[in-house]
């Protein structure tokens, strides 16, 4: 459903706290999208894809006294700097999943015709530490943004980002039918917006899908997360920057993929007749070690030179294994994963060097501490 073209509507500049009007585009009428989480990885990439369709795309951001828009400078246009560039396609607005008021009135001010959730608190150790913020945000947050979609003056499309933690301890292969073991605050905060999703689909008849999205990961991944933070290492190692790196659980096996293949699969969701629940999945599985070997490898390294285990690192409750079954999204949506394992990781180890080399120019300069690691 395309926004109707020759209606005024309003939107919230992020900074001035006030709504104020901003015509629409006469023609041709463009889809809008709403994005929770747009400043993390998934965010900027599905940002980029909407763009590149044509979409309006619109953004929730958090107060925070850091700018955490990094991931988003190269797509972002301040309209100051050019006063007579039409406006641009893309628009941040303050907001938070745990104020339904303020998601009410962006979505008031916004009118999207669909709404992607991707906002979380999506580090799985992290959500042992801050339970309870967790489930306020992953899950009654979701809560919360359903309501406001059904609230709405207009039929909304929804997305709720799932996670493959969901299925924690249940066997692999996993696939829409498996049932759901979460092993930590995060996978059964995720669990309870997944069924949250399908009430609201079934009580109200809101276009809304869930996507069960295995590991993806890209050079925009956090640093904190395991698979950036060992192409991280590798670049400052093969930099002279850092000569270990601390992990935990080794055998840990995850499927693995490329963020912006799976973007994709988001959007396709939300493209069909019928709404419906998809796992999104390479269908392989590797394990932590594995993945060290290929991203020290690659770079020439022997990552069993610069490992060290660190208890700490260890989850009170672990995950074995995790391996999707994707075959309904394949089949309905015709999407297949186009970035394989390998590819993944040398570009992430690309990247990471590449960082490691401006790194190092400031290390050199005297302007940072080279034991100062990210």
């Amino acid at each position: 459903m395309a926004h109707s073209n020759g209606a005024a509507a309003t939107a919230t500049a992020a900074g001035d706290g006030e709504t104020t009007p901003v015509p629409r585009p006469l023609a041709p009428a463009q889809k809008v999208a709403l994005i929770t989480g747009i400043t993390g990885q998934d965010g900027s990439y599905l940002t980029e894809l909407l763009l590149s369709k044509g979409y309006e795309v619109h953004g929730l951001i958090r107060r925070s006294s850091n700018f955490n828009t990094q991931r988003l400078d190269h797509i972002y246009h301040d309209p100051h700097a050019v006063p007579s560039s039409p406006r641009p396609l893309m628009q941040l607005h303050y907001a938070d999943l745990t104020d339904s008021s303020s998601l009410r009135r962006v979505l008031d001010a916004v009118s999207p015709d669909e709404v992607y959730n991707l906002a979380a608190q999506s580090h799985v150790a992290v959500s042992f530490e801050v339970p309870d913020y967790t489930a306020d945000v992953t899950a009654t947050g979701a809560l919360s943004l359903l309501e406001a979609v059904r609230l709405s003056r207009k039929p909304i499309r929804y997305y709720q980002a799932g996670s493959s933690e969901m299925f924690g301890s249940t066997p692999p292969p996993q696939s829409e039918d498996t049932p759901f073991h979460p092993r930590s605050p995060y996978a059964a905060s995720k669990v309870a917006a997944h069924w949250y999703t399908v009430n609201y689909r079934e009580a109200y008849g809101i276009f809304a899908c869930n996507g069960v999205l295995f590991n993806h990961e890209s050079p925009r991944r956090g640093e904190n997360f395991v698979t950036r933070k060992i192409t991280r290492a590798v670049g400052r190692i093969k930099l002279g920057l850092q000569t270990k790196v601390f992990l935990g659980n080794l055998s840990a096996a995850r499927d693995w993929g490329f963020a912006g293949d799976y973007v994709e699969a988001m959007w396709l969701m939300l493209q069909q007749d019928q709404p419906a629940d998809y796992v999104v999945a390479t269908e392989e599985s590797h394990t932590v070690e594995e993945f060290l070997q290929a991203a020290f490898g690659y770079a020439g390294l022997n990552w069993k030179d610069h490992v060290v285990i660190d208890k700490k690192y260890f989850r009170p409750a672990e995950v074995d294994s995790l391996k999707g079954d994707s075959t309904k999204a394949r089949k309905v949506l015709k999407w297949k994963p186009k970035v394989g394992f390998q590819q993944l990781v040398e570009m992430m180890v690309d990247h990471d060097i590449e960082l490691a080399k401006k790194e190092k120019v400031l290390v050199d300069a005297g302007y940072r501490d080279p034991k100062q690691q990210p």
